[in-house]
């Protein structure tokens, strides 16, 4: 018998069946590639996002799969002190969704719960990197949350969220316009992988009740010594003696934002833990240092006008580049932004960043509502 290659193309034939479902995995008598929902809004997603010790550098990268569209999407933001560049790519999801590739962006699982290595290959923008995310937190399940009395329309669930979220080191390098840096000691991040239905999925046409989900009221990621701190959720490190995670109250906020673009600076939060410890983070914005989400789809890309599940066209990638020095420019992409601070409690300093939904958070504040003032 002669050799004979049988490549990706001939998957089409085996319909239903996957690569992974060769693997030992299953939970249902279905094929791995067979949702659990027939809901279009069905989701998998990853996101990360790191820095450099001088927090100088700034990486964002997501990506999701939405088996029941057959759509797949990935972007990737790089800040070098200002300069903000975005890639996206968008492709058919097809039947290996084992391959994390989307256009130039390659991520790679590799030991599950453990490592992950993030790819941005060479593109027209100029920007590319190689990351390796070893995870340094233990990571604990979240449970999922639905509640049929409030959905749209009523008796409907709502959109639901499980998961998992860490912090973690990172090591590699990032090259923009020709530079390369490398991303050494003390460079660190934190990543999520959720899953679940919803979560601004095909952006407002699919968004049930003209409500489109592009975040809550903001987040914060805090790598400290002995805790981080991940929205709602204290995680410890591995091996710690403490059980599980812990959980945080809704937040009591005293903020300041930027004279003319209403983005957020400086803020003073506390936190009530779950163990019945108060704790008080001082937020000092750094430079340009930030991340801003509408360009990885999260409430419309800023020039495409492109919604996470939304684009159903052929394969395509596009990106562009902002000088965040602009004040305009700024006003342009705010939306759920990602800035990284310089963030002290109980003498310790930290980078680490805080997620506002800005302008929402300066109205907010300007509206006095419960948990919001100004600083």
């Amino acid at each position: 018998m002669s050799d004979l290659t049988v490549g990706d193309e001939h998957f089409a034939e085996q319909f239903p069946l996957s690569p992974l479902d060769d693997y030992l995995i299953h939970q249902t008598p279905d094929p791995i590639r067979v949702m659990w929902t027939g809901d279009p809004r069905a989701y998998e997603r990853y996101w990360m996002i790191s820095h450099d010790a001088a927090g100088e550098v700034m990486v964002a990268t997501g990506g999701s799969f939405y088996p029941n569209l057959d759509r797949a999407e990935a972007y990737a933001i790089v800040n070098v002190r200002g300069r903000h560049t975005s890639v996206r790519s968008f492709r058919a999801l097809g039947a290996d969704r084992a391959d994390l590739r989307v256009g130039p962006i390659a991520p790679e699982i590799v030991r599950g719960l453990r490592e992950w290595r993030y790819v941005l290959e060479p593109n027209d923008w100029g920007v590319s990197y190689d990351l390796t995310f070893r995870d340094t937190t233990r990571q604990v399940f979240r449970e999922p949350l639905s509640d049929s009395a409030h959905g749209t329309p009523p008796g409907r669930r709502t959109d639901v969220t499980t998961g998992f979220e860490g912090f973690g080191t990172v090591k590699g390098w990032v090259e923009a316009d020709g530079t390369r840096v490398e991303l050494g000691p003390g460079s660190a991040g934190t990543r999520d992988r959720h899953w679940g239905t919803g979560r601004g999925v095909g952006g407002p046409a699919m968004s049930l009740g003209g409500r489109l989900h592009v975040g809550v009221s903001g987040n914060a990621f805090v790598p400290f010594e002995n805790w981080t701190l991940w929205g709602d959720r204290v995680y410890y490190p591995f091996g710690d003696s403490r059980p599980g995670a812990t959980r945080v109250a809704k937040p009591a906020r005293r903020l300041r934002f930027e004279a003319g673009t209403d983005i957020f600076t400086e803020g003073v939060v506390e936190y009530r833990l779950g163990t019945g410890e108060v704790k008080e983070l001082h937020y000092e914005h750094l430079g340009h240092q930030t991340a801003y989400l509408r360009c990885g789809m999260y409430g419309g890309t800023p020039e495409s006008g492109i919604h996470q599940g939304s684009y159903d066209g052929p394969e395509l990638t596009e990106g562009e580049t902002y000088d965040l020095a602009d004040p305009a420019t700024r006003i342009g992409l705010r939306g759920l932004d990602e800035h990284l601070c310089r963030v002290t409690c109980d003498g310790e300093s930290v980078l680490g960043v805080y997620q506002t939904i800005d302008p929402v958070a300066y109205q907010r504040c300007k509206e006095g509502r419960p948990g919001w003032d100004f600083l």
